[in-house]
């Protein structure tokens, strides 16, 4: 399928999606189906750079974090419109992505992943630091109760924010993975040695790809403060964004964009009803379990599995 006809099969998806919602008549779906449409962002950033080129990255929570702080600051100097601070937060997440990806794409292997958890603490302590979005203490967002441009609830308004951005974030990874730019990170994935001996420019797309990745992790979390309303560093900096961004795509598989959207629409649902039915609190429990059972079963995650069985029954 061509870039046009899948962008409009996942609009009409999106459009569906948003229907279903809305015929169900209860606001609490658009509550936690924010949180799996958040998730999906997150895991195909996470992709583009863990997946496509190789890198793993654990500073997933400081770029979303980024986002969410560079709202709170807009909002107490001068308000602006959600897909507004969507941009801001993408630029933000984006430029200190490549900025990380200059100094530490020089490491490889476990050191660059253990950089980049040195980069989420950082950035917590700055965040801990500063008075001006509340420090420890966290800040409060006052969101109000129905948006100005559209007829519904700003629960339901978020929801189709977030419904928007996942769509250009899974058409962007779908368009990178059948390009030049897909075919230059699955060499520096296989062999990075052997992709720049060839004349592959690895550390551009390295760097292109840390940029990327963070941008599309901070404007994930750009609405976060008018979701929860309540900032903090705790949860701004929650290790289950880390946690979920790696093993979303793990368990869909890395090597194509529709793993991170199966990972996470599968763990992000799992997620939600155990917060409903029992609690919150096995949330990274099962995201554990399911992880374990998917790298004994299926290491190459379940795109990996079907296909596999797809070339078994070839033969």
């Amino acid at each position: 399928m061509r870039a046009l006809p899948f962008l409009l099969v996942s609009i009409l998806v999106a459009a569906a999606t948003f229907g279903a919602a809305t015929l169900v008549g209860n606001s609490y779906v658009f509550f936690a189906g924010y949180v799996v449409l958040q998730y999906i962002v997150l895991a195909t950033a996470w992709n583009i750079l863990g997946g496509y080129t190789g890198y793993v990255n654990f500073g997933t929570a400081a770029f979303l974090a980024l986002g969410a702080y560079s709202s709170v600051v807009i909002h107490k100097t001068m308000p602006m419109p959600i897909p507004v601070l969507i941009v801001i937060g993408g630029l933000v997440s984006g430029i200190v992505g490549l900025g990380m990806g200059y100094l530490t794409l020089r490491l490889r292997g476990s050191f660059f992943s253990i950089a980049t958890l040195a980069l989420s603490v950082v950035v917590q302590t700055l965040i801990i630091n500063w008075d001006f979005v509340g420090g420890s203490r966290g800040a409060y967002i006052v969101r109000p109760r129905t948006t100005e441009y559209f007829a519904m609830n700003y629960i339901e308004y978020l929801f189709l924010v977030m419904l928007v951005l996942s769509v250009i974030a899974v058409f962007t990874a779908r368009c990178i993975e059948r390009s030049r730019l897909g075919y230059g990170f699955a060499a520096i994935r296989d062999d990075e040695a052997a992709a720049e001996a060839s004349g592959v420019p690895t550390l551009k797309l390295k760097l292109l790809a840390t940029t990327l990745s963070g941008a599309f992790m901070g404007m994930a979390g750009a609405p976060l403060p008018y979701y929860v309303t309540y900032l903090d560093p705790a949860s701004g900096f929650s290790l289950a964004y880390a946690v979920n961004a790696i093993a979303m795509p793990l368990i869909g598989g890395t090597a194509s964009w529709l793993g991170p959207v199966i990972g996470a629409v599968l763990l992000g649902t799992l997620q939600q009803v155990a917060t409903v039915t029992i609690s919150s609190a096995l949330n990274l429990l099962i995201v554990g379990v399911i992880l374990v059972a998917f790298v004994i079963i299926a290491p190459n995650g379940l795109i990996g599995l079907v296909r596999g069985k797809g070339r078994g029954m070839k033969r």
